[in-house]
């Protein structure tokens, strides 16, 4: 007989309560997984930014429009600003799916010319770039929104608009895949020229943003400054930052949120432990008297604390291995996809990071030794005349 043998003739004591036990903690374990991986995901743009990647918008907010002359100032006949490699333009679309308007993604009006060699992660077959550039109406899909609509290359399809009301016509002319985990796998990208010649005359020539590459990221902030200082005298003012920044910028309304789904997550865990706690506290008393019989045999008090530890680091154990067998098929693998496809604006990149389902595992077994001690502590002081006595 060994202490080892003794913690798992203690868990099976009664199979039932244990196997239920197990299974509380592994749903618990679960949902912590689900809520820190979607909470993760939902930084990981920011997380993941390009660092050498600037974005200059209208000073006031990001929904009023630049002027499209701004962007010579980048690359017209004044040069290039300062420490900046390269430049394109942007305008937000915001049409919908003429059947399934409730499917949110993220449509682009787009420079054709240097798009894709300032987003350098979004790539694109060189036939298909070339015939996207060729076709007024032609437009580049990203691999989750093809998957989301079933759409492919060739499709004619519509749009239709809402900041720019009407039918809009288009030809899927290429499918670009991501490159890195910051890109939005969901994207819809066509001519700015399409949407500007289509417009009445007191709407053309805006756009919504510039992005531009500097060529060195440590010098991000003072190429930004450079760039507004430029517009400082002109009737529309910039104001430029990081790509970062931007996305923090984007996910601050939500901030709160994710606060408070962080602080749900670890809630859960508490009520695990106190669960758990309560579940070895009655395994403990109906014990008692073989806790007893232990004491008369020659163990230690200590021996019997480690008993009721061991039992509950094990099942603590087991449970958080039960949680993570269920997170990986319906968090990253059914959830995860879906939420890609379908939500790619919010969720490009919907993963169980490792370093989650580690602090998942050990958060576990911690409070589950937690929740074991005051149990093992009582078992330990029992005397050993009332515990035979005592049946259960």
């Amino acid at each position: 007989m060994t202490l080892t043998s003794l913690t798992v003739k203690n868990i099976g004591h009664n199979w039932l309560r244990t196997m239920l036990t197990v299974a509380g903690v592994g749903i618990a374990i679960f949902a912590f997984v689900f809520i820190r991986t979607l909470t993760g995901a939902w930084e990981a743009g920011v997380e993941n930014a390009a660092q050498d990647r600037l974005s200059t918008m209208h000073k006031v907010t990001f929904v009023m429009p630049l002027p499209k002359r701004y962007f010579g100032e980048f690359d017209g006949s004044k040069g290039k600003i300062a420490g900046v490699q390269a430049s394109t333009y942007l305008n937000w679309f915001g049409a919908k799916h003429p059947v399934r308007e409730s499917e949110f993604f993220a449509n682009l009006a787009v420079d054709t010319d240097t798009f894709f060699d300032v987003y350098r992660e979004m790539a694109v077959p060189p036939d298909r770039l070339a015939a996207w550039k060729e076709n007024r109406q032609g437009a580049i899909i990203g691999e989750a929104l093809a998957n989301q609509f079933g759409w492919k290359v060739g499709d004619e399809i519509t749009l239709v608009g809402t900041i720019y009301p009407g039918d809009w016509k288009f030809k899927i002319e290429g499918i670009y895949t991501a490159t890195a985990k910051s890109v939005d796998r969901a994207q819809f990208l066509f001519h700015w020229d399409y949407l500007n010649d289509s417009l009445p005359e007191q709407r053309r020539d805006q756009i919504g943003w510039i992005a531009s590459l500097v060529d060195d990221p440590s010098r991000a902030a003072t190429i930004s400054q450079a760039i507004d200082d430029g517009f400082d005298g002109e009737d529309v003012q910039t104001r430029t930052m990081s790509e970062k920044a931007m996305n923090m910028e984007f996910l601050g309304g939500a901030s709160a949120l994710l606060g408070a789904l962080d602080f749900v997550s670890f809630v859960i865990l508490v009520i695990m432990m106190l669960i758990l706690g309560n579940t070895i506290a009655m395994g403990v008393r109906e014990r008692t008297h073989e806790y007893g019989v232990l004491l008369a045999l020659g163990f230690r008090p200590k021996h019997i604390a480690t008993f009721v530890l061991g039992e509950g680091v094990t099942i603590g154990l087991l449970g958080g291995g039960f949680g993570l067998l269920l997170a990986y098929p319906l968090v990253e693998k059914g959830v995860g996809r879906w939420l890609e496809e379908n939500m790619g604006a919010w969720f490009p990149y919907f993963s169980i990071p490792p370093k989650i389902a580690v602090m998942a595992l050990v958060l576990a077994a911690a409070l589950a030794a937690v929740a074991a001690l005051i149990p093992a502590w009582r078992a330990s002081k029992l005397d050993v005349i009332d515990a035979l006595r005592r049946l259960g």
